[in-house]
């Protein structure tokens, strides 16, 4: 329960075997999540539409669910790189919706932590849909990452505008972690460069 309302909670791990920084990237790669939810014809119309959503930045996704055409505008209200980052819902048919991403490194590979709450105003059939619903957004997300990142396929998200050297994940004048800079170090992950990590925000 939270301000009154009745907050419903997803849970789901993915193992994948890439690297941590790879995966929390892609994660933040607008092109691929709209890639990833064809199902529903998913298209970012507002916002960051195209390459790398940063903290306190916004997107407006327009898809069809339930025989309808929805749109969520989902606000990045934190990062940590590389271990962490959560998005909220500013608009959009739920009466709450938060998802925090988590990433850690196990046995050379990355496990992806994913914890969506959220609260439905449709009653209790509606619940279970939209639960359904998510959980399946969230399988063909999570599946699409670990099929990105295990190949070669990721240089097509992340390795566009590179740098001969890495550089470390660089903060904007507000403080907030600029996701082109962690772009940059990124390639230097890709090419086996040893890459420093940032303190946490």
């Amino acid at each position: 329960m939270a301000n009154g309302l009745l907050m419903e909670m997803i849970r789901f791990e993915t193992w994948i075997n890439a690297p941590v920084e790879r995966c929390f990237l892609l994660s933040l790669n607008i092109d691929l999540h709209v890639a990833s939810a064809s199902s529903s014809k998913e298209q970012a119309i507002e916002g960051v539409t195209a390459g790398m959503i940063g903290e306190g930045q916004t997107v407006t996704f327009r898809g069809r669910h339930f025989g309808r055409w929805r749109r969520h505008t989902s606000r990045i209200e934190a990062i940590r790189p590389y271990s962490y980052f959560r998005d909220v819902m500013v608009a959009g048919s739920f009466q709450r919706f938060e998802h925090e991403h988590y990433f850690a490194t196990m046995d050379d590979g990355t496990r992806m932590r994913d914890e969506i709450a959220f609260s439905a105003p449709w009653g209790a059939l509606g619940r279970v849909l939209a639960r359904r619903r998510l959980t399946e957004l969230l399988l063909e997300r999570n599946a699409m990452i670990k099929q990105v990142a295990e190949s070669e396929k990721w240089r097509k998200y992340l390795d566009g505008t590179v740098e001969t050297q890495p550089k470390p994940p660089a903060k904007d004048t507000a403080g907030r972690w600029d996701p082109n800079g962690l772009l940059r170090s990124a390639s230097g992950i890709a090419r086996g460069i040893a890459v420093p990590r940032p303190p946490h925000a």
